[in-house]
């Protein structure tokens, strides 16, 4: 066991250890979610929603780890949630008095393309209803749309090409012929509104299910979310398209279009704000509307960054309106197995997760979503079908006042690049990717990954027994970095296989950590560690210290200044602080500040910590907390 465990006592906003004096003071926060406990936490990744008349928020998400995927929440705090964390697919959700209808996921045993009904009393599901003939669809949206209206409920049957008509009880009424439909609503006439997203059209349909009005809403326009305000006889379209705004249609005769809500261009626009600044009503995407009978209008966005399986982005962003448009509330979990890597161009004021940037303490502050869809469609963080489950782990470096973002997924064996510059304001930018043309290679990165405080990056790639070192050898007039070609040297026997590289260009220190032989495991630590102090001097085969751990199953490590901070997965949520000089345990950083403050079990990625050294000698340690959809960070002074 490691020695000398960290005791903690709660005083003031500070964590102290009381174990040896020559331990150290530190503080635990939280950022990417608007409540640090686990209770309370924002559910992960809500892609639709419904509001009842009492103001009460239902939103389906496709996954969370530590909760139900149907989420509660009222008046800006989180009221319990429904079912298990994969029980529902996320793509819609509807409801009346007594019940909530949810897109059911994939289930080995009815498959896909059903729809549950759950009573709002008991939280418990009384019916499912078997909507579509496509019942193999495992990541993929089927239902697309829910919407009820008295005793009928409404499917949007994607693949189907139709609307199902059912009553609440799940008896089949009739089928409506539409092609790829999406988001429902039901007007005060009993007409049902139909979203074609793809298509850009909104179609009417009376209760018969006959065509009637066609909104045809402007190119590029992506109409993702309906509602029908009963007051103003107004339908309300969400648009994720380059609009990135609610659309205002009056239904008194032909549909007219009589306002918008939120800023054009949401988060992208220019004129009241940076490109890619988050902010009141500069939305993301939006995919929920909803009204409550008090006339308080609720905004879901989910931010822009695409998963395979639909539901690890782990964006959800909910705003609260009072009747005159006012901001009254947000509720937010921008994170779920994901990481954000301290800022050093702001001096770890700021975070960069591979997809969204975070500044703030107390749950922080959402800045800016970094993916312009628009400008950069072929951007990999998009990309559905990323068999990586996302490229949301950040990994920043600032060369020269140049900021390189790398993104990637859990356990990555490919690395993307990205530059920002000053026209595209927080946009990140595409640059390459290792493997790839950037670094002319096409073999995947298996034993360890690292970019250096000079750009430089390193790279073990897989079966070769060498590092490969790529020196960034420049940035363009806006701020494209370069890289050379490669060096390569041995890796070295004592530290085989290599699974962990760590550079730090300011010492000249090398950190290798050696994986498991003969596993097919190639992402575990086996907790020998060599340190290579003047690498590029020329030391490279003289380790020292070198530290072989004593606590189970390491999974993650970074450096920073003189210390080695080490994460563990399957065991306990620790992070163990180690002396690069002697390679002596310094201290343990566990605790949660207050005492009720989620800080996760464990850390299940490869680069699911990351450290950073101020300017004040705090040091800044980021880990991933997918239990309760946030990023912890310690505050730690030596």
């Amino acid at each position: 066991m490691i020695k000398g465990r960290v005791r903690a006592a709660l005083l003031g906003l500070f964590v102290a250890a009381t174990a040896p004096a020559s331990y150290a003071q530190y503080t635990t926060d939280w950022l990417a979610n608007t409540f640090g406990t686990l209770a309370a936490h924002v559910g992960n990744g809500a892609r639709s929603m419904w509001v009842a008349p009492e103001g009460v928020i239902y939103t389906s998400s496709r996954w969370d780890e530590n909760a139900g995927g149907v989420a509660l929440y009222q008046n800006g705090a989180t009221l319990g949630t429904i079912g298990a964390h994969d029980e529902f697919q996320g793509s819609a959700i509807t409801g009346n008095a007594t019940s909530i209808f949810v897109a059911l996921g994939y289930s080995r045993a009815f498959g896909s393309g059903s729809v549950g009904r759950y009573n709002r009393s008991s939280n418990t599901r009384d019916l499912r209803i078997a909507v579509s003939t496509w019942t193999g669809i495992q990541n993929a949206d089927v239902i697309t749309g829910l919407a009820t209206a008295g005793t009928l409920l409404y499917a949007s049957d994607y693949y189907g090409n139709r609307i199902r008509v059912y009553t609440t009880d799940g008896v089949w009424q009739r089928d409506i012929g539409v092609q790829q439909p999406g988001a429902l609503a039901v007007d005060g006439a009993g007409n049902v509104w139909v979203a074609r997203e793809n298509a850009g059209v909104i179609a009417q349909f009376s209760p018969a299910g006959a065509p009637m009005n066609t909104i045809q809403m402007a190119a590029g326009a992506r109409p993702s979310a309906l509602d029908f305000d009963a007051p103003t006889n107004q339908l309300l379209v969400g648009d994720e398209g380059p609009d990135m705004n609610i659309k205002c249609y009056a239904l008194t005769g032909v549909p007219a279009l009589v306002g918008t809500f939120g800023v054009q261009g949401g988060y992208l626009d220019t004129t009241t704000g940076i490109k890619g600044q988050v902010g009141d009503k500069r939305f993301t995407r939006v995919v929920g509307i909803g009204k409550d009978a008090a006339g308080n209008l609720y905004v879901l966005n989910n931010a822009w960054g695409g998963d395979w399986d639909l539901g690890r982005n782990g964006s959800t962003d909910i705003h609260s309106y009072n009747s005159t448009g006012t901001l009254q509330w947000t509720l937010q979990a921008l994170n779920f197995e994901a990481i954000a890597a301290p800022d050093p161009a702001t001096d770890g004021a700021n975070f960069y997760s591979g997809n969204t940037i975070y500044t703030g303490t107390s749950g922080g502050t959402f800045l800016a979503n970094t993916i312009d869809p628009f400008s950069w469609p072929a951007d990999p963080r998009l990309n559905m079908n990323d068999y990586q489950r996302g490229q949301l782990f950040g990994q920043l470096v600032v060369v020269g006042g140049n900021r390189i973002l790398v993104a990637s997924g859990q356990n990555p064996d490919t690395f993307n690049f990205f530059h920002f510059q000053p026209s595209s304001g927080y946009i990140a930018i595409p640059d390459g990717s290792i493997p790839g043309k950037a670094f002319n290679t096409n073999t995947k990165v298996t034993a360890g990954f690292a970019i250096d405080g000079n750009g430089d990056v390193w790279a073990g790639l897989d079966r070769t027994n060498q590092i490969y070192h790529y020196p960034l050898t420049g940035f363009d007039a806006n701020g494209k970095p370069s890289w050379g070609a490669a060096s390569t040297i041995q890796i070295p026997r004592t530290v085989r296989p290599l699974t962990r590289i760590i550079y730090q260009s300011d010492s000249d220190t090398m950190i290798l950590a050696q994986g498991i032989a003969g596993s097919w495991d190639w992402t575990a630590m086996n907790g020998h560690i060599e340190i290579y102090h003047g690498w590029k001097a020329g030391n490279v085969s003289a380790p020292g210290p070198v530290i072989d751990l004593t606590s189970a199953n390491p999974k993650s490590i970074a450096a920073a200044g003189h210390y080695l901070f080490v994460g563990y997965v399957h065991t306990v949520p620790n992070i163990d602080v180690f002396d690069l000089d002697t390679g002596s345990l310094v201290t343990t950083l566990t605790n949660s500040n207050p005492t009720t403050m989620d800080v996760g079990n464990d850390v299940d990625s490869m680069y699911g910590i990351r450290a950073y050294l101020r300017s004040t000698g705090e040091y800044v340690v980021t880990k991933d907390n997918y239990n309760g959809s946030s990023v912890v960070v310690y505050r730690w002074h030596p």
